[in-house]
């Protein structure tokens, strides 16, 4: 993984001596809030409903041990003992206090994170598969690219305060993990029919009040064009993008509006005055990028003890069944923690959690550590030996739950728990999902699902790509709750179609019941998922389980 260098850690100093000033400035009462407000949104802090809120950057979900460590010393000196992570590869510090900010943000300085563009109309976090560098199916491990956007983009001068935030993802894999076609901005190492390799990109993706599926601009791009090329993108976007209305401000709604075709030649003129300027400059710069991101050295021993361990133990077979992907080293696998356990909040370790995650990537994964946009955590290379020590270890710390990419794997948003924006609770009722459905031992029958809950419009939670989406609103002061169904988060990517009137909080956790249960019935069999069979038979079979009192009133 990547290690800053002089000129990094000097620059990251310089940034927290600034915001420690500003700090002091805003607690003199020298700054009003309205003057502090987007001095500490460019450093990711967040006034929420009951305190601060701290968003910490995991570029394109990379972790080391050392760095996990940290996060869990920030959670137990400066918050409530946990942390957050969220859907773009971040972790939330929900309770720090304001004069405590810039001794965090030097904490984690010391190991290089920090908070910047996690926030503010800037181009934010980059993210990318969580399983990069790992997977069997992957071209090329696409951190690398995502390190040299991460390097350009941040303190662009030119893209600082834009319209909207600028949202950027990367994936090098033939899966799509990083749902890439709901972002502004995506690069997908391809190759072309000569085998060579470059990228492919894709704009105008995002969800939010007007959800839109991203386009192809540019089918294959030669990988010393990647960057010029973004820059043009942005570029043109902040250029002509819409700024008279905030919710028309993001480049899917420039797309929408001027057509790709208009927006593709803007981007190609731009591109060819904006390629001169880099000099190769950049390619040198990522040549020096990838060498940190090679490949660890991976043992071929014999995998016996895992054979028997899956053989002889039924629990760790189901974890193993279940949280366990092909890696593309022989004699190794790749490990999803979950943070779902079942009646817990989506995405909340705690401090002691973090370190034992720490301790095992240290131990067994070959010193690294990933976070999901699923809101879990990954150990990439993990040799098939280690994993029954593994297993004991995540069961004594709590995190041997065996639900990946089942009906208890959600993703929520912290909904109005936590966030001034939300309009309706999401923990509680993923939550109460959760737990009714480890009640009735249907998750392995059912299979994969996956629920994504957002409490507000603003889509944090993606659930309008969920398989089943549930969207929380306020209706005259009660909480009301929408049903979508047949998103879709992959490369085959969709938008969930609305099924009819939403549920009020007491009534939403029994029409989700309802819904997997007509689903179990529908099914031509066990191999077929949630969304295979919704794409055969429809919305209306679906809907009836829904709304069983209309179709009795039909009747």
């Amino acid at each position: 993984m990547y290690h800053y260098n002089d000129f990094d850690a000097a620059f990251l100093a310089e940034r927290n001596r600034q915001f420690r000033a500003q700090v002091e400035r805003r607690v003199s009462g020298a700054l009003t809030e309205d003057e502090f407000k987007p001095l500490r949104l460019m450093n990711g802090l967040y006034l929420q409903l009951h305190a601060y809120m701290l968003r910490v950057a995991i570029p394109y979900g990379t972790l080391s041990s050392a760095q996990m460590d940290k996060l869990a010393l920030l959670a137990d000196k400066w918050d409530k003992g946990y942390g957050h992570f969220t859907t773009r590869q971040n972790i939330q510090y929900n309770w720090p206090k304001l004069t405590d900010v810039p001794d965090m943000l030097d904490a984690l300085g010391e190991v290089n994170l920090h908070a910047i563009q996690t926030s503010g109309n800037t181009i934010r976090n980059v993210t990318a598969d969580h399983f990069a560098g790992a997977a069997a199916d992957e071209i090329e491990d696409p951190r690398p690219v995502a390190e040299l956007i991460r390097q350009w983009s941040t303190d662009h001068p030119e893209f600082q305060f834009m319209g909207r935030k600028f949202k950027i993802a990367v994936s090098g894999a033939a899966a799509d993990r990083a749902v890439l076609k709901a972002h502004d901005l995506a690069v997908r190492i391809v190759k072309n029919d000569a085998g060579e390799t470059g990228y492919q990109i894709l704009v105008g993706g995002g969800l939010g009040r007007t959800p839109m599926i991203g386009k192809v601009i540019n089918d294959f791009l030669p990988k010393a064009d990647v960057l010029p090329y973004i820059e043009a993108v942005v570029s043109v976007w902040n250029q002509i993008g819409r700024r008279d209305n905030k919710y028309k401000a993001r480049i899917k709604i420039t797309v929408h509006e001027h057509g790709l075709d208009d927006i593709r030649a803007r981007v190609e003129e731009r591109f060819q005055q904006v390629r001169k300027t880099f000099g190769g400059h950049d390619q040198r710069l990522l040549a020096k990028i990838e060498a940190h991101f090679a490949a660890p050295t991976f043992r071929d021993a014999p995998t016996a003890a895992y054979d028997l361990a899956y053989d002889a133990n039924p629990m760790f077979r189901s974890w193993a069944d279940t949280n366990l992907t092909a890696h593309r080293a022989q004699g190794y696998s790749i490990v999803t923690v979950s943070l779902k356990k079942h009646g817990e909040t989506p995405g909340d370790a705690t401090s002691e959690q973090m370190r034992v995650l720490a301790d095992l990537a240290r131990k067994y994964g070959h010193d690294e550590l990933r976070i999901s946009h699923e809101q879990n955590v990954i150990l990439p290379h993990v040799h098939k030996s280690d994993l029954p020590a593994i297993y004991d270890a995540l069961r004594d710390a709590d995190l041997h739950t065996a639900n990946i990419g089942l009906v208890s794997d959600i993703i929520a948003c912290p909904g109005m728990d936590y966030c001034a924006l939300a309009t309706a609770r999401s923990i509680p009722v993923a939550q109460q999902i959760a737990t009714r459905f480890d009640e009735l031992k249907l998750e392995h029958d059912i299979g994969h699902l996956q629920i994504k809950i957002s409490g507000c419009i603003n889509a944090c939670g993606h659930h309008h790509v969920g398989h089943i989406g549930i969207l929380g609103l306020d209706r005259a002061g009660v909480e009301n709750y929408q049903i979508t169904l047949g998103g879709d988060a992959t490369w085959d990517a969709a938008i969930g179609q609305r099924a009819g009137p939403g549920f009020a909080y007491d009534e939403i956790v029994p029409a989700i019941e309802r819904l997997v249960q007509g689903y179990l019935e529908l099914r031509d069999g066990p191999e077929e998922t949630f969304l295979a069979a919704y794409r055969r038979l429809g919305l209306a079979p679906f809907k009836a389980y829904l709304y069983p009192e209309v179709q009795a009133n039909a009747a």
